[in-house]
């Protein structure tokens, strides 16, 4: 069970996080959508530190952590439960697709560097990348860096993947790749919390759909209750604009 408790982020004069309360059981897929600059991205980033929250608590299995007393150790106990999937990929340009993925076995669990490799190639076997181990992230195409990528935080067996928006950057021919790799996560039950644009995916694929608005979670639900009887007016005109309803 992952708990999110009041949590509050502030960026100058701007209140980004307003009191976030959210609860993901373990193997459930929550997606999050809402309008640019609502603060969802902020979230993921809070969840694992990237961000520091000015206040509220997170706690993933048995490890929990005031933001306000948070130290290093707090830190990269949680950092080790979580995996992220950055919307601009993030890979390490200087190492192959293989030492990509295997890098934090390395480093975060202490892996042996041959052992940590094996891993590797065999999540990149699973994504449908096994031919590119040897390849370094200029010569992947968009869609292959980003399941090299998702294949990287895969690979630490996290208790939960923190995905934003991770279909982006990828012109119109990649996204499709990506998608159905996450899919092919949520059917394994890997718990996942995915900031996206993509409706489409959200309604095939999320248990529950959370809507932000100005800070704050507005209304959640199944994608059904969501999309098809969404209460909030906010939430209506949203989906509105997206060409939902």
């Amino acid at each position: 069970m992952i708990t999110i408790n009041n949590l509050h982020k502030t960026f100058g004069d701007s209140e980004v996080l307003k009191g976030i309360d959210l609860q993901i059981k373990k193997g459930e897929i929550v997606v999050v959508i809402g309008s640019s600059g609502t603060g969802k991205s902020t979230l993921l980033r809070c969840i694992n530190f990237l961000e520091t929250a000015e206040q509220g608590s997170i706690q993933i299995g048995d490890t929990a952590v005031d933001s306000k007393r948070a130290s290093k150790v707090d830190i990269i106990a949680l950092r080790k439960k979580t995996g992220f999937v950055f919307q601009n990929y993030a890979l390490f340009a200087h190492l192959t697709a293989k030492q990509n993925i295997a890098e934090g076995l390395i480093t975060v669990k202490k892996w042996k560097k041959e052992i940590a490799y094996q891993r590797a190639q065999q999540i990149l076997d699973d994504i449908g990348l096994g031919d590119k181990s040897d390849s370094y992230p200029s010569s992947l195409s968009g869609g292959q860096q980003q399941r090299v990528g998702i294949g990287r935080a895969m690979a630490l067996e996290a208790d939960l993947l923190l995905f934003d928006e991770p279909t982006s950057a990828l012109d119109p021919e990649w996204v499709g790749e990506v998608l159905q790799l996450m899919k092919k996560l949520a059917i394994d039950h890997q718990t996942m919390l995915v900031v996206t644009h993509e409706m489409q995916f959200a309604k095939e694929v999320a248990d529950r759909v959370v809507y932000m608005a100005d800070g704050k979670i507005i209304e959640q639900g199944s994608p059904e209750q969501i999309f098809n009887n969404p209460q909030n007016p906010k939430l209506k005109k949203f989906l509105n604009m997206v060409g939902i309803n």
